[in-house]
């Protein structure tokens, strides 16, 4: 009846100012500047638009997604809860929920079926009526030799579709349940690993995963009207930049199904934060407490079942927060992070670790060297690039925030451009994200390590030469991310994991984003897609003890391959070039001396200084092999500084052609007299892969 003729839905928005005017009780215990006003700890809302230095609004204010109407014609399937698990090579799927016939039929008998790549298996339901409760059920589909789950970057995320078959009066009902995935999820060498100690090495199907990704944040905000297939899009992009994890952090919001389906569907593991962070949440206060239960209860509902889950965390850096005020380290967990939560997870079943907060762990929970951390050394802390070593960093639940700066193109009418780099107090500089209270903000620590690298004078360049500052600025800080990752990701490293702060820019302008507001990849989200690829190819100068080559191979298939090197002066004069076959077994790496490889002593990293570089680039190139053989990743580096003279395209040598591919592509080849750095392409209605 409602599908027919003229229906109204209206929906009361309180006005919240009055609310958080109020006198509260119990009175918090320390307060936070991250977002305001204080009095937002007793309101379930999301800290977006709320949190002066990063997100200062406006704020999310009622309904901001789509309102669906329902309509159950026989029957309505509730708390459904699928429970994956493996018993060796077998999978087993366990469901439970109840049944209500719509028709005040009872279920005569039901069964569950599920299909996928392990085949077609189904199993019966056992039906316990509860009159006006409904019918419970719950039954077990054994799956022999099942196919597994994998993380898109070492393997197939391998799915199974589940549906009921409900009989109601000789009538057959069938519902779809979704569908589930079977992976055996452990932590750390040894089982059970204490994440709070040894960090979160994540391991799947037995198989020790580096994961690598961003923080995600809400894809439509207000102002902007959700696109169609934006969330497919965005989730492609990040399994295209090579990530294997997204954490939705306690400052933003719970993500719809659709998104949680898309994690499953292209291997893309999830941290899940419930939404606390860095306040003193009342949990005393009974109607807080009540409204957090049916929260979690609900929010752990639709993550069950789930295979891309992996982490459910308490919350967003409450216990930093209590700490970095001085007070005691047990404030930060209290009842509802170290007692209410955990209890909730492990009653709902779900297989997933828990975290009380992130960061947590060690001594103080932000220290890196122990348990998950939050890594800003390198980045706001202004650090050298060797602290990502020296960090002993074992798990960063964030880490790398820079003021990333896009492409030229105007993003929602702000020009990225000279002229509005040179407006001290216009719309540029309300993209760039500073700690509430902090006198620098995130424009000077990509200015510091501008000069760091470059060896420039960033207030001399900006004003001087805007646009070569601008071109520079969208190179340094996705060198420094993908030099920070070549040595996390390393062997001999002892990180498991970091994830960049953060995926997607809420503003326009040069944010924390590796994506621009619009989604578009900016500049260093292509240098993190290089290091961050399921096989990749990168060098790390270990000083005295040589250039190393590092090859990682995170697949299922062993890799055969050539490793090519080439050392070159003046970036166009060849002083050396060896080759050598390399074999990396499946999931694992492989590391190479340089020298090693070009059979003689040449300092090809000038750390011993005899006399003048005899090289200054090192070139190396991972090929197939045979007589076709392909470029499967590349690695430079520059051990005497990066070239940085502006060169024409005739002094290059350079040339291009561009053709059209059978699927709308299209192929563009590149070549140059001698070596080019710093090439970006600018193609008009096409998006480069690489860029």
């Amino acid at each position: 009846e409602l599908l027919q003729g003229e229906n109204e839905l209206a929906i009361r928005c309180r006005a919240l100012a009055p609310l958080l005017e109020q006198s509260r009780r119990p009175r918090a215990r320390w307060r936070t500047r991250v977002a305001t006003p204080a009095n937002l700890r007793f309101v379930r809302t999301m800290l977006l638009g709320r949190a002066p230095g990063f997100a200062p609004g406006p704020p999310t204010v009622g309904p901001w997604r789509d309102v669906s109407l329902l309509r159950r014609r026989d029957l309505a399937v509730e708390e459904l809860a699928l429970r994956p698990r493996l018993e060796g090579e077998t999978g087993v799927l366990l469901v439970t929920g109840s049944l209500r016939a719509l028709s005040g039929r009872e279920p005569d008998a039901a069964e569950v079926l599920l299909t996928g790549p392990s085949g077609d298996f189904s199993a019966p339901l056992e039906l316990h009526p509860g009159g006006d409760a409904g019918t419970r059920f719950s039954g077990e589909v054994r799956v022999p030799a099942a196919a597994r789950w994998w993380p898109h970057t070492h393997g197939e995320p391998a799915l199974h579709d589940v549906q009921l078959l409900i009989k109601l009066a000789g009538e057959s009902v069938t519902v779809q349940a979704g569908r589930t995935g079977f992976r055996e999820l452990t932590f750390g060498p040894s089982r059970p690993a204490q994440p709070e100690r040894d960090g979160l090495e994540i391991r799947v199907n037995g198989v020790p995963v580096f994961a690598r990704g961003a923080l995600w944040t809400p894809l439509d905000p207000v102002g902007m009207a959700p696109a169609e297939g934006r969330v497919r899009r965005t989730l492609e992009t990040v399994r295209e930049g090579g990530m294997n994890m997204l954490r939705i952090p306690g400052t933003g919001c719970y993500e719809t199904s659709e998104f949680l389906d898309l994690c499953d569907e292209l291997g893309i593991l999830l941290w899940q934060d419930f939404m606390f962070a860095n306040f003193d949440y009342p949990i005393a206060d009974p109607d807080f407490r009540a409204d957090v239960l049916a929260e979690a209860c609900t929010v752990l509902e639709a993550l069950g079942g789930r295979p891309s889950v992996a982490v459910l965390c308490g919350n967003s850096e409450v216990e930093q927060q209590a700490v970095m005020l001085g007070l005691d380290p047990d404030l930060g967990r209290g009842e509802l992070f170290g007692e209410i939560l955990p209890e909730l997870v492990a009653e709902s079943g779900i297989d997933a670790t828990y975290l009380p907060s992130a960061p947590c762990g060690g001594v103080l929970p932000f220290r890196p060297g122990s348990g998950v951390a939050s890594y800003f050394g390198v980045g706001g802390y202004l650090r050298p690039l060797e602290d990502a070593r020296r960090a002993q960093v074992l798990f960063a639940s964030e880490c790398l925030a820079f003021s990333n700066v896009p492409d030229e193109q105007a993003t929602a009418g702000i020009a990225i451009d000279a002229p509005a780099l040179q407006d001290p107090g216009g719309a540029w500089k309300a993209g760039v994200p500073r700690d509430v209270g902090a006198d620098w903000d995130f424009e000077d620590v990509r200015d510091h390590y501008l000069e760091m690298l470059f060896g420039v004078d960033p207030g001399a360049l900006r004003a001087g030469e805007p646009e070569r500052y601008l071109e520079l600025s969208r190179a340094v800080t996705g060198e420094v991310m993908a030099e920070t990752f070549g040595e996390w990701r390393r062997a001999g490293s002892p990180c498991a994991g970091a994830l960049v702060l953060w995926l997607k820019d809420l503003l326009p302008g040069p944010g924390w984003g590796l994506l621009d507001d619009r989604g578009d990849p900016k500049p260093a989200f292509h240098h993190l897609r290089r290091a961050l690829a399921p096989v990749a190819l990168w060098t790390i100068d270990e000083g005295l003890g040589g250039v190393i080559a590092h090859v990682a191979n995170d697949g299922p298939s062993a890799l055969a391959a050539d490793l090519h090197l080439a050392l070159y002066r003046g970036g166009e004069q060849c002083v050396g070039e060896a080759q050598t076959a390399i074999d990396v077994s499946s999931h694992s790496q492989g590391e190479w001396d340089v020298e090693g490889i070009l059979g003689r002593f040449a300092d090809v990293g000038w750390a011993y200084r005899f006399g003048p570089p005899a090289q200054d680039a090192i070139v190396l190139r991972l090929m197939t092999r045979g007589h076709s053989a392909s470029l499967i990743a590349h690695a430079v580096r520059f051990p005497v500084g990066r070239p940085l003279v502006l060169e024409t395209p005739d002094e290059l040598g350079l040339r291009g052609t561009l053709a059209p591919g059978p699927t709308g592509d299209a192929e563009l080849r590149l070549s140059t007299k001698r070596l080019a750095y710093g090439v970006r392409i600018r193609a008009g209605g096409l998006d480069p892969q690489d860029n």
